[in-house]
């Protein structure tokens, strides 16, 4: 469906007020080339609470209006989000430092309202449907293809889709803002106080002191010659993805499959999580080997990125409400055909060993302390092939942000920031289940279908 077959019906400006000025540490900064995120949420026929009247069975209107409300209700406990990206230049002339600016005079969070009912697209199609070229999807989010360095922009747009049977809303974000904890934190709250509770977690604003205590600096100055990037002059690849669905039975299966497969030496210790990657991991590899390759391949190496934690790391730990990027890179590299050879176990037991082998403070302060010396942006252009990085986290809440009329019925990412090696995992919809979203180039994920030893684990795709 073209964007021109979505009927916007308004678009405004919520503002708050806020005199702010937020440092930006070295995790925020490291996304300074990257897309905004776009995260959305599909929701059936919306119908009124029994405790409210603010929402009406037959007026549209007054659900867009509610949550409109909410929302303005919402930013006053995270006041970054109606900022703007500003920057100040160093003494000399030759560094420059960015920092969000809350009260900026065009500051405020983009809300759009717009419609599909004239087409009759339902909650099924947005669900079965392609997230690739012209599909539905990417129509149903606001701001595509807008980079975090884009100081013109909102950092946060919100769009509101209503369909013949149900309501989508888009999330796209600036990266900067937020990584997944703090992201999820945010909605999670909207979702509380669209639903008239209080909100349950207050969330911590100030990054100064991460800066101070890790950098040693408050303010964080990158000299221009590190700000100038090379965007690649190849032709982009054609992607597609695809919504891998593993049941809670599917998922405790192959967590115990890798931990027999490594027996007296894991100990039980691999997680779940760590052996659906795993899995994940070799059935791609399998795929591209399969195509008919020489026997190089087999020793070229892959690498799986897994985003780590550092709020827990720290010492003391960060708490979970503040509200920023707190990750650095866990990497495993290993040989394509030992990937193969070895098995689900021995993988799975690779990417234990990283996790375990990044815990402590001196990691996240190894990792702030070197980037904020040389500086070392992320660039989805740039990724060699078979690098994947892993996206979101079960962790989070994604099913229980009920805004009033129940729990979406389907969680779907937009374009923003796709690549060949982009792994969106998250919580499925009924408990213990992984939805595992896999954006790769499309014959890849085509012989992946067919690739019977991984879906054997795989209790249903969605081909977007």
């Amino acid at each position: 469906m073209p964007q021109d077959q979505i009927h916007v019906i308004s678009r405004s400006t919520i503002k708050i007020e806020s005199t702010a000025e937020i440092t930006l540490t070295p995790s925020d900064l490291e996304l300074l080339f990257l897309e905004y995120v776009q995260m959305g949420l599909l929701f059936s026929n919306p119908t009124p609470p029994q405790h409210t009247t603010l929402l009406s069975k037959t007026n549209s209107t007054s659900i867009i209006h509610h949550l409109k409300h909410s929302l303005h209700r919402t930013l006053h406990f995270f006041p970054t989000l109606v900022g703007r990206l500003a920057t100040t230049k160093s003494d000399d002339g030759a560094a420059t430092c960015f920092f969000l600016d809350c009260s900026h005079e065009e500051g405020g969070v983009l809300f759009i309202h717009a419609s599909a009912k004239a087409t009759g697209l339902t909650v099924s199609d947005v669900n079965e449907s392609s997230n690739s070229g012209p599909g539905v999807v990417p129509s149903l989010f606001p701001l595509a293809g807008i980079c975090n360095n884009d100081a013109s922009q909102p950092l946060l747009a919100v769009q509101v889709t209503e369909l013949a049977d149900g309501l989508f809303v888009g999330w796209t974000v600036n990266h900067l803002v937020a990584d997944g904890t703090a992201f999820w934190h945010f909605l999670n709250s909207w979702a509380e106080i669209s639903r008239g509770e209080s909100i349950s977690k207050l969330p911590i604003l100030n990054r100064d002191q991460v800066n101070l205590d890790l950098v040693g600096t408050k303010d964080i100055y990158i000299r221009d010659e590190h700000l100038i990037t090379s965007p690649s002059n190849e032709s982009p690849a054609k992607l597609s993805e695809r919504v891998f669905c593993l049941t809670k039975e599917r998922v405790a299966a192959l967590k115990s499959k890798a931990n027999q497969e490594m027996e007296g030496v894991s100990n039980g210790k691999i997680s779940s999580l760590q052996a659906v990657i795993a899995h994940l991991w070799r059935s791609i590899i399998r795929c591209r080997l399969s195509k008919g390759g020489d026997d190089e391949e087999e020793t070229t190496t892959t690498t799986f990125e897994i985003p780590m934690g550092a709020r827990q790391r720290m010492n003391p730990p960060l708490p979970d409400e503040y509200f920023g990027n707190a990750v650095f890179p866990g990497i495993v590299t290993l040989e394509a055909g030992k990937l193969l050879e070895k098995g689900l176990g021995w993988a799975a037991w690779q990417i234990n060993r990283m996790v375990a082998s990044a815990n402590g403070e001196e990691k996240v302060k190894d990792f702030y302390m070197s980037w904020a010396k040389d500086p070392k942006f992320l660039q989805f252009d740039a990724i060699p092939t078979n690098h994947f990085i892993l996206i979101n986290s079960p962790r989070f809440d994604v099913y229980g942000n009920d805004f009033g009329w129940g729990p979406p019925v389907a969680a779907r990412s937009g374009r923003g920031s796709s690549f060949d090696g982009r792994i969106t995992v998250s919580a499925g919809l009924h408990e213990g289940s992984l939805d595992v979203e896999v954006c790769l180039l499309t014959e890849t994920l085509s012989a992946m279908a067919e690739d019977a030893d991984f879906m054997e684990f795989v209790t249903h795709q969605k081909i977007h």
